[in-house]
């Protein structure tokens, strides 16, 4: 039997859409051309958060605030049912300057947000610096390759059906308003609906579907230092450039935005540019091991704001991606809108910004 949904991508968003759906009773086969969750969704560092939120539109705040909100719970359950702990919690982050202090006053303001004006060391005392720095104790973290293996998981024990290593060839329609199957090696796939979720890779699945769609892949590159655990007790962001630990004393430095295509490959320029600032903001980075240099590919979107939502043309195909830097941190959210709207339920937020419009 032909299941209700085939979505395409396996990621932190297929997965996350995957299990929605399966626990409301679909019929659920998610496609992955690689190894689930090996993309962005592991390669990203887990800051539960835009780095700096007045820097973005309130369309990108809103939708990651109501994933904020759902993941406690969220984590919490997905431990629950795979016994794999996600590492969810709220470490605080500590903004060193520059700051635009109104800019940023301003916005914690509006939306409720605690911040404070606090010495650096007075956080962090292995800083390197003891200027005013902002403080924003409730920022919130996820290690990202344990959420994807708890997503995975409980997916699985949710009734989804997960193909990994087969890729879409083409997505052919019967009409222009409906798809009839998915070319892949394993042969013709169909269902009664499609989501693309293939995060970077998604307008070179869909193709003459949505020739103009602009999401396109963006390099990031990270480093990871293995230090001892609370040499660094909270998130540290300094222009561009970020330090997250781990409870068992990883230290995670990044990250850049790239365009560069497809490539995944990583540079020894940005590796000494990656180091030297991680190491400027806490010189004791220096006498530790640095373990690990790797890529991904964000699926770069206008503004970081994602499409979700049913194609403009097409009544079978459906959409959940592009959400760039912060597909972990709206993934909750993001699944339980793509749910509520094929569902015909109302929304918990205005979702008219992240309607599919672009063809």
């Amino acid at each position: 039997m032909n299941p209700d949904f085939l979505i395409i991508g396996g990621g932190v968003i297929g997965l996350s859409s995957a299990l929605e759906l399966a626990r409301e009773g679909a019929r659920v086969t998610v496609l992955e051309r690689g190894v689930a969750g090996a993309e962005s969704s592991w390669a990203g560092g887990g800051i539960l958060s835009p780095l700096l939120p007045w820097d973005y539109p309130d369309t990108v705040s809103r939708l990651c605030d109501l994933g904020v909100e759902l993941y406690p719970h969220w984590s919490a359950r997905l431990t629950s049912s795979s016994g794999i702990d996600p590492e969810f919690r709220v470490s605080g982050m500590l903004v060193l300057p520059p700051v635009d202090d109104i800019a940023a006053g301003r916005w914690c303001a509006q939306h409720g947000w605690r911040h404070a004006r606090e010495h650096a060391q007075a956080r962090v005392p292995a800083l390197a610096e003891n200027s005013p720095a902002l403080w924003l104790p409730d920022v919130a973290q996820v290690r990202n390759p344990r959420l994807v293996q708890a997503l995975r998981v409980t997916a699985l024990d949710a009734g989804v059906n997960l193909l990994e290593g087969v890729e879409v060839t083409q997505v052919a329609r019967a009409s222009p308003a409906h798809i009839d199957y998915l070319d892949t090696p394993r042969g013709k796939l169909q269902a009664s609906a499609y989501v693309i979720a293939a995060g970077a890779w998604s307008q070179s699945v869909l193709g003459n579907i949505a020739p103009h769609w602009p999401i396109k892949p963006m390099r990031g590159q990270m480093l990871l230092f293995k230090a001892a655990p609370n040499l660094l007790p909270h998130i540290v962001y300094r222009q561009g450039i970020y330090l997250i630990p781990r409870r068992d004393g990883h230290i995670l430095a990044g990250s850049t935005v790239e365009d560069a295509g497809f490539d995944k490959s990583t540079t020894e320029t940005v590796k000494r540019m990656l180091y030297n600032a991680a190491t400027n903001i806490l010189p004791a980075l220096q006498s530790v091991p640095l373990v690990q240099h790797w890529s991904g590919l964000r699926p770069g979107s206008p503004d970081n704001i994602p499409t979700i939502g049913r194609h403009p043309l097409v009544e079978n195909l459906y959409a959940n991606t592009g959400h760039f830097r912060y597909g972990v941190t709206m993934a909750p959210a993001s699944a339980q809108i793509l749910a509520d709207l094929i569902a015909g339920r109302p929304q918990t937020l205005d979702v008219a910004p992240y309607r599919w419009t672009a063809m």
